[in-house]
This record gives C-alpha cells, sequence and structure tokens, in this order.
C-alpha cells in the first residue's frame, strides 16, 4: 500500500500542538521602531501616563542640553538612561514625569549667526541687536525640533509638547528674577579681578566653560636685577623667576617668595653649550630647588655664597628686565602665600592683570593693576614695545627681548594641562577686567552648599567627594559675559557713584515687560525712560549691556520649571549628567539652590562617564572613531543602543564600538527568540479557563516561580541603586541558560505532545504566562519597541504595555 508522504506529515502534524505567533523572528527594528514611535504619538502615550492614578511620585529633572546640533552618542545615552529610570519608577506605580528641555542663549548660536555674516562679508557689528538676537532665536527654534524627533527616535516617551526652554519669555522672566535675589540680598557683587578669558570669543568664562588640554608653552628662566636689599650679599645679585607665559612679563609688578622658603645666593660661573646665557652672574634661587634649576639651564659650575631664609627679601626691590625699554618702575619683593617649592625657583612672577594669586598679593600691597591687553588678547597701544602685537603670537618676541638684556638664564618647551574654552576649543588667558559675580562668601554661600551637598545622594558615591571638593575651592562665580545673545544682566548703575540701583517698582516693571516681550526688550534703546520713569532721572543711570553666564540660566531650572510646573516639584527626586556637570549643572544649581532655598533643588545626582570608542579612546574626527545615535538607528536600530546603555558600567568611560554592538546584536537576539518562543507556547492560552493553583504546580514549575520572585526582589533593588547594569546581566543570564537551555528545553514535549487537560502541559503555560508578564515588564524600560510590540501581538486591545504596573 502506498501511502503519500505529504499527507501522513499533515495527520502528524494535527497531532500535536505546534507554537503560532504573528510575532516575526527577525526584529526589522529599523523598519517597525519608527511606526511605534507614531503609535505612541498617536494615542498620546505621555499623556495616558500622565492620567494614570498614583499615590505617590518620581520627578527627574532633565538638564537642558544645548540647541545647536544633531545629538551625539554622549546624548543618546544620557537620554536613553533617564528615560530607563522614569519608565522604571512609572512601572513601579509611581507617577514619573519627563520634561525634556533646551539651554537657548550663548556663544555657539553666536557664532553660527555671525559665521553667516561673515560669509556675506558683513561685520557683525553692522547689524542691529534686536535683530541678531531674533536669527538667533530662530536658529536656536529649529534645533530644538530637530532634536525633539531625535529623541523620541530613541524610544525616549516624555513631555515633547510641552518642554521647558530658556529662551521661553516666561523663563528668562524667571532667570531675571533669580538675579534680582541677588542683587537685594548681597549677594551679586562687581568687582575687577582676572577671571579666565576667551580672545577668540572676546568674553569672560565661567570655571563650568573650562576644560583642560595639553598644551606646548615655552618655559623661561628670567633674572630680575636686584637694585635695593637689607641683606649686604644681594647687592649685584638677580632673584631668578620660571614662567609658562612669557607674553605676561610686560604685565609683571612685582616677585613673591616664601618667608619660610630657604633660599641661596649662588655665582653661576659655567654653562654648557646648551646654555641661552654665558656670562657670570649672582643668583637666587630656592635652596630646594638649586639641582633641578642647574640642570634646567645648563648651569655646570656654581658656588653657593650665601644660605638665608625668604624673610629676608622684606623690603628688597629689583629693576624690571626690561628697564631702559619703558619699563622703568620699581618691582617690589612681598610675601606670598601661594609661593611653594614644588617646581620653579621658589620665586613667583606676579603680573597681577594676568592671575588670582598675582591680583590679590597687589591688591594686598597696594599695587596697581596695569592694563596691557585687550579683548581680543592683543597689547594696548600703551605697552611699550609689544604694543600692538597677539599674546599667543608674541612669545618669541619677549624673549629675544629679555636676552638682549642679558636676563634670559634658561629656555625650554613645557608640554602641560593648560585651560580651554569647551566652547571653540581656544587656549584661555586670565585677564583683569570688571566683571559681576555671585560671591561665595556673602550670605554663607560656600557653606551652605557645602553642608547641602551631605544632603544628597551621590551615584557613584565617590561623585561627593569630586564636587565637594570644588565647591570648598570655587572661586567668586563670575556670571557676566560681553556678548549679544543671551539674558541681560538688567540693573542699573548711578553714573555719579557707580551704585547699583535696587527699586523693587523698578524690578517689577523689568520683570513684567521681560514675561510678556522677551528679554530683548532690554536691548530696545529705550530701557531707561521705560523702567526707571516715574521714580528715578533716566538721565542719572547707565543700563548694564552685559548678559548672564548661561550657566546661570541652566541652575536657575529649578524655578521655572521645578516649582512652576504643577506636574513636577522641589525639590527633584534626581539628576542625572555627565561627570563634567560637577563643574557645571549640578554645581551652579546647588548654588542658586542653597543660595535662595536654602537646599539643594535635588534628593539624589547620578553622574555618568564619557563615551569613548572601544578602545577606549576619546572620539575625534582625526581618529575617525566617531559614530552617531542616526547611524546605529538606521542600520541596527534604538534597541541596540538602548541594550548597550544598559551593559555600560555608567561609574567608568563609556566604551562603544562595532564589536562591542554586534555583542548587544547578539543579546537582542536572544530576548526576542525568548519572547517569541513564550508567545508561540502561549497561543489561545486563556488564564481564566487554564489557571492552575500553586500547589498543583511541579516543582519545576514551582522553581521557575521561585526565580521569578528573585529576579522580581533584584528588579526593584536595581531601580533603587540606579544599578541597571547588574539586573539586566542577570536577566540576559536567566533567559539564555535557565530558560532556553534547560526549563523550555524540558517543558518542550509535554507542550508539544501532552494533551489539552495534561496537568504538566496546563502547568507549564501557566507558568510560561508568568514568565511572558514578568520578562514583558521588566524589559520595558529597556526594550522598549520590542517590549510593546510582543506585549500588543498577544493583547491587541491593549494600548501599551508601558501603561502596566510591576
Amino acid at each position: 500500500m502506498n501511502i503519500d508522504l505529504v499527507d501522513l506529515m499533515s495527520a502528524y502534524k494535527d497531532t500535536i500542538f505546534l507554537p503560532k505567533t504573528a510575532f516575526p523572528m527577525k526584529g526589522d527594528l529599523a523598519k517597525r521602531e519608527p511606526d511605534l514611535v507614531n503609535y505612541w504619538r498617536e494615542i498620546d502615550l505621555y499623556k495616558k501616563l500622565r492620567e494614570k492614578k498614583a499615590s505617590k511620585k518620581f520627578i527627574l529633572h532633565s538638564g537642558p542640553p544645548y540647541a545647536n546640533g544633531h545629538f551625539h552618542i554622549g546624548h543618546a545615552f544620557n537620554l536613553i538612561l533617564k528615560d530607563m529610570v522614569t519608565k522604571s519608577y512609572q512601572m513601579m506605580g509611581y507617577d514619573a514625569p519627563l520634561v525634556p528641555g533646551w539651554d537657548c542663549h550663548g556663544l555657539p548660536i553666536e557664532w553660527k549667526i555671525e559665521e553667516k555674516y561673515q560669509k556675506q562679508k558683513v561685520a557683525k557689528e553692522s547689524v542691529p541687536i534686536l535683530e541678531f538676537r531674533s536669527e538667533c532665536r530662530a536658529f536656536a527654534s529649529h534645533w530644538i525640533g530637530v532634536q525633539r524627533e531625535e529623541t523620541r527616535r530613541v524610544g525616549v516617551v516624555a513631555d515633547f509638547d510641552h518642554p521647558y526652554v530658556t529662551m521661553d519669555y516666561k523663563a528668562e522672566a524667571s532667570i531675571t528674577k533669580e538675579l534680582f535675589k541677588f542683587l537685594n540680598n548681597g549677594g551679586l557683587v562687581r568687582g575687577f579681578k582676572p577671571v579666565m578669558w576667551s580672545v577668540v570669543e572676546k568674553t569672560a568664562l565661567a570655571d563650568a566653560e573650562v576644560e583642560y588640554h595639553d598644551r606646548k608653552s615655552p618655559a623661561i628662566y628670567v633674572a630680575f636685577p636686584l637694585v635695593k636689599t637689607a641683606l649686604e650679599e644681594l647687592h649685584g645679585a638677580k632673584a631668578v623667576i620660571w614662567t609658562t607665559t612669557p607674553w605676561s612679563i610686560p604685565g609683571n609688578r612685582a616677585i613673591a617668595y616664601g618667608t619660610d622658603i630657604e633660599y641661596v645666593l649662588i655665582e653661576a660661573k659655567g654653562w654648557n653649550e646648551q646654555s641661552v646665557t654665558k656670562e657670570s652672574h649672582k643668583l637666587v634661587v630656592a635652596k630646594a630647588l638649586l639641582e633641578t634649576f642647574a640642570t634646567s639651564v645648563h648651569l655646570t659650575d656654581y658656588t653657593v655664597l650665601k644660605t638665608f631664609e625668604g624673610e629676608n627679601l622684606k623690603g628688597s626691590i629689583a629693576a624690571h628686565p626690561l628697564r631702559g625699554e619703558g619699563y622703568d618702575f620699581d618691582v617690589p619683593l612681598h610675601p606670598g602665600e601661594h609661593v611653594t617649592i614644588d617646581a620653579g625657583t621658589g620665586l613667583v612672577h606676579t603680573a597681577p592683570g594676568h592671575g588670582l594669586e598675582d591680583f590679590d598679593l597687589c591688591k594686598t600691597f597696594g599695587i596697581e593693576v596695569p592694563a596691557t591687553v585687550d579683548e581680543a588678547g592683543v597689547f594696548y597701544e600703551t605697552v611699550p614695545v609689544f604694543a600692538g602685537e597677539h599674546v599667543f603670537k608674541v612669545n618669541p618676541h619677549v624673549i629675544e627681548r629679555i636676552a638682549s638684556h642679558d636676563l634670559l638664564i634658561g629656555q625650554s618647551e613645557l608640554l602641560h594641562s593648560y585651560p580651554h574654552s569647551w566652547r571653540s576649543k581656544s587656549p584661555l588667558i586670565y585677564r583683569a577686567t570688571p566683571q559681576w559675580f555671585i560671591s561665595m562668601d556673602v550670605n554663607h554661600l560656600r557653606e551652605t552648599s557645602l553642608r547641602g551637598i551631605d544632603q544628597v545622594t551621590w551615584y557613584p558615591k565617590q561623585s561627593r567627594n569630586r564636587i565637594y571638593s570644588m565647591v570648598e575651592q570655587a572661586p567668586d562665580w563670575c556670571i557676566s559675559r560681553q556678548r549679544a545673545w543671551g539674558v541681560p544682566i538688567a540693573i542699573f548703575i548711578n553714573k555719579k557713584n557707580g551704585d547699583v540701583l535696587k527699586d523693587p517698582k523698578v524690578e517689577g516693571r523689568i520683570l513684567a515687560a521681560i514675561e510678556k516681550e522677551g528679554s530683548d526688550v532690554w536691548f530696545s534703546g529705550d530701557a531707561p525712560s521705560r523702567f526707571l520713569v516715574p521714580d528715578h532721572n533716566p538721565d542719572d543711570y547707565t543700563a548694564v549691556q552685559d548678559i548672564l553666564d548661561v550657566w546661570f540660566d541652566a541652575g536657575s531650572t529649578q524655578s521655572f520649571v521645578l516649582e512652576d510646573r504643577e506636574d513636577l516639584g522641589f525639590p527633584a527626586d534626581l539628576y542625572v549628567e555627565g561627570s563634567d556637570q560637577h563643574r557645571g549643572w549640578f554645581q551652579k544649581s546647588l548654588f542658586l539652590g542653597c543660595a535662595h532655598r536654602g537646599m539643594p533643588p535635588f534628593k539624589a545626582v547620578l553622574t555618568h562617564g564619557f563615551v569613548v570608542d572601544g578602545q577606549g579612546r576619546k572620539m575625534s574626527k582625526s581618529l575617525n572613531n566617531g559614530i552617531s545615535p542616526e547611524e546605529i538607528c538606521n542600520k541596527l536600530g534604538a534597541e541596540i543602543l538602548r541594550l548597550w546603555v544598559a551593559s555600560c558600567d555608567y561609574t567608568d568611560d563609556l566604551r562603544i564600538g562595532n564589536e562591542i554592538l554586534k555583542h548587544q546584536e547578539d543579546v537582542y537576539r536572544r530576548y526576542r527568540n525568548t519572547l517569541r518562543y513564550l508567545l508561540g507556547a502561549l497561543c489561545d492560552y486563556d488564564s481564566d479557563k487554564e489557571g492552575v493553583s500553586y500547589e498543583a504546580l511541579p516543582d519545576l514549575e514551582k522553581w521557575v516561580l521561585h526565580r521569578l520572585h528573585l529576579l522580581d526582589v533584584q528588579h526593584k533593588q536595581s531601580i533603587e541603586k540606579l544599578d541597571f547594569q547588574s539586573f539586566y546581566t542577570q536577566l540576559h543570564a536567566f533567559c539564555a541558560t535557565e530558560l532556553s537551555a534547560f526549563y523550555f528545553d524540558i517543558r518542550k514535549d509535554a507542550l508539544y505532545c501532552d494533551s489539552n487537560g495534561s496537568s504538566v502541559r496546563r502547568s507549564a503555560r501557566y507558568v510560561m504566562d508568568q514568565i511572558f508578564n514578568c520578562l514583558t515588564h521588566w524589559l520595558a524600560p529597556l526594550l522598549s519597541f520590542t517590549a510593546e510590540e510582543a506585549w500588543r501581538s498577544r493583547h491587541p486591545n491593549d494600548a501599551s504595555v508601558h501603561l502596566r504596573d510591576f
């Protein structure tokens, strides 16, 4: 008898329960994810989440990225991490809103507009300020729109329809109100002191805007002839200083010494062929640095003539090394607490216009601060010899002139860490200028901030020490910028006595106008008459034209975001940003919170590392090792990016590269295959009809439920500790080893071959239903797209897995 093999196979197939599911094996993420982004927008998922009844809130205040270009991979990490946190808390029964925001003022946007003018050969100065500011506003608005969609694309669910924007009129008014609080409590002070200055951007910078890179600088030893001294042996001797900024020598007005440092007078007699001088000199240097000094300047033969304590230098006066060329003033020697014997000569070149310690020492001893360098880094016409030359080009000329007087004792090149602008990447200088500062000591702001730090939970714990030491040593916060695009320092100065006007009526008119018309009103040309009349004569006052540091904007978000929005509250439960924000947003927010509210604006702070390539190298154009979130989303899908975020130890640098992403693809396939297997096994499952009591379950199923319970405990602990890496590592291992390789393998025969009424099959399907529920809930904050797809393939009438609770 001939048997039709096809019929036989068909007949056999009908006798077993083969898995059935429409959930495809292949994720095809790059195509499916945008559809889900649109679906969440159509159902207004964020609004539905807010409509859920929750008895408790969890508020993560998301810091404002800068609206000046596409998001990079560091932004993506940060946004996804925040999204995972808020989704996790939301599914634990909290109301966990996520409000995105954008920083809109500042130099990067100004540059973009200036570049446009340069191409048109139009000078920025010829453009009316309100027109310029309008173009800056339009530029920021465009990039907010771009970045909003880029954030959506990586699966972030947030209040995109109602973000906070620092250039909104109400926000600008709130920022100005915070400024007025400092004005009225005495915390805002006007001072003339050296600040970090960008000669490219032509403005002062705050510490948070400074980053350090290696830079080669000329290092020179310069001899200052002593013309007056209490020690007879020092007559005819020269005090030697060491500096890596030869350009600042024209600004020298003093030499600092240490009263407790032991110095030596030597006769330098022999030099090798590499030395820059061959003459015999009587030189004064610190005894502890003598050997290092001799080696550095190639001094081969010298005799120690005298050893003495630094206090014996009191009253000594030196001549400037360029005496006779317009530098004929005396250079006094004064004691300075900052003088050490760590490097140099133990005698410190002091240019009060170009160093904080230099400035303080000269202020103490009544030495005038000379104006030597203009805003572009060019020497003023009044500076002898070097007028019109640029500070970063003049070094060879300065060195040559010192050498012509035979006072150059040594010269070399030093590779050292040097301050640069974090915007332009250009090197900075210290430049003494009139600026506005938030005092760290008036109203005990430093003390209050240090106490506040210890009221906060820090992740990781060691980040507390970093910000504590920064605040401990923080100088007064320079908040003024000599630019056009920003919130103005909207205050008036009396022309006769220089006093700052403090008048609640005037302040009220300013705030009302800014809230209604924006901060452009300050630059409209009629600010004095508009805001001062009828209480003051406009002719008696000058309106300050500086704008605020953008970090003041960002620090003020606690006011117009946390306090003003009904869906949020002060203080926030959590701030999450990169570790650079210890000097930036965290610190400035801390200052504003402690100054005006007596407490930090956050209960906890999580800081993460920086993204580097797979070899641990910083990403750069020269190395061609950068990778964009858009590239990953279009090629692999946002889920792979999200898996990478969860896999990182955020306390360290965040490595990413092709091999790392390939591993995440393998992890994703395991999760997807697990979900697909469960969906196939649970085809037509009805929990009401097929439920099984715990007592009736086989031991194997009880063991699986036990494992689910332990994972659930771990999951909740991981959220509380903000440690997603450890939990999702355990979850992947559970899927790969305990489920796929063990439990599923053991139960597949019962699933396929046992009858519908089989207790083993019913028990397995009951437990697999529990596994599916747990997996989709645990994975929803991480694999937001895939968990949604899996859940709705089984429960098509449910709006979203994200609306469920753990």
